[in-house]
């Protein structure tokens, strides 16, 4: 599966942003999907994650929890990201990653990768 993200952008503390990862390929709804996150100088984080149809469970990393919201459309082959209340501490090249592991948090146990897309909030 080719997997291509998009929606990046600088905005201010407090503001929204949605991204968006478009497959090809393959079904997203076949895969666990993620969203991961990668600061200057720190290690790629996970996000989120949504579990296959029909459960399409969703997982987050705490610090996003009430913020986030990771969603998919079976019809377009998208994965999505709306970020809210958005603070500066998000700021990252965040990835859309798809893997056969359910529950899967660990960058490791994804197996398809799209490009990053780069996020910066301004304080």
């Amino acid at each position: 599966v080719q997997l291509q993200a998009s929606g990046g952008g600088l905005v201010q503390a407090g503001d929204s942003l949605r991204l968006s990862c478009a497959a090809s390929g393959r079904t997203v709804s076949s895969y666990v999907m993620g969203w991961f996150r990668q600061a200057p100088g720190k290690e790629r984080e996970f996000v989120a994650g949504i579990s296959p149809s029909p459960s399409s469970s969703t997982y987050y990393t705490d610090s996003v929890k009430g913020r986030f919201t990771i969603s998919r459309d079976n019809a377009k082959n998208t994965v999505y990201l709306q970020m809210n209340s958005m603070k500066p501490e998000d700021t990252a090249v965040y990835y859309c990653a798809a893997s056969g592991i359910l529950g899967s948090r660990y960058h490791g146990q994804y197996t398809y990768w799209g490009q990053g897309t780069q996020v910066t909030v301004s304080s």
